[in-house]
């Protein structure tokens, strides 16, 4: 929490913005002096705005409320860098949303692994109608997740992610290859 800074002045005295008058007052400059100390910490958090919705400089307990606001989810058990990346891929994310390389950099992301994406384009042409489909197009999309041994402690809903990405009318089967 930010909200108390040991020794974090304000560098804009209240003392120095009254009058005359009051300045040479003991008890109003110790007064404002107190004000000083209570409303630097909003002070150095204003001018340091920017820094808070940079993914890249955001403070961590700060990175989820921004992946929130972003309209993306990260999961409490990815490491900094994920979070960080995800939050700053989060609008090209939604951009790309339901797309082919949108699904894999999502993916791709949220596991850490490599994402390989198989689809027949469910796109068949005749000139001539009632022509049945073929046999050799495949059903389904197969999306093929490659990914470290070492990240099996690494729980990522896959099946929430992939149905979040992939159109509602688009089935699809997933598999998961540890190396």
């Amino acid at each position: 929490m930010r909200a108390w800074v040991e020794g974090l002045g304000s560098p804009y005295s209240l003392a120095d913005m009254l009058p005359s008058v009051y300045q040479d007052d003991p008890f109003t400059v110790r007064l404002t002096a107190g004000w000083d100390e209570v409303i630097a910490p909003v002070i150095s958090t204003l001018d340091c705005l920017d820094a808070y919705v940079d993914p890249g400089l955001a403070p961590a307990d700060f990175l989820n409320w921004l992946a929130d606001r972003m309209g993306t989810q990260l999961d409490e058990n990815w490491p900094a860098e994920r979070k960080r990346a995800a939050t700053a891929h989060a609008v090209q994310g939604h951009r790309a949303r339901g797309t082919v390389e949108g699904l894999r950099a999502r993916v791709a992301l949220a596991t850490g692994g490599e994402v390989e994406l198989f689809d027949s384009g469910g796109v068949f042409t005749s000139s001539t109608p009632d022509t049945p489909f073929p046999e050799s197009l495949p059903s389904v999309a197969v999306i093929r997740i490659r990914v470290e041994r070492e990240q099996d402690g690494d729980p990522v809903d896959l099946e929430a992610l992939v149905r979040e990405c992939v159109p509602a009318h688009v089935p699809y089967r997933m598999e998961v290859v540890r190396r």
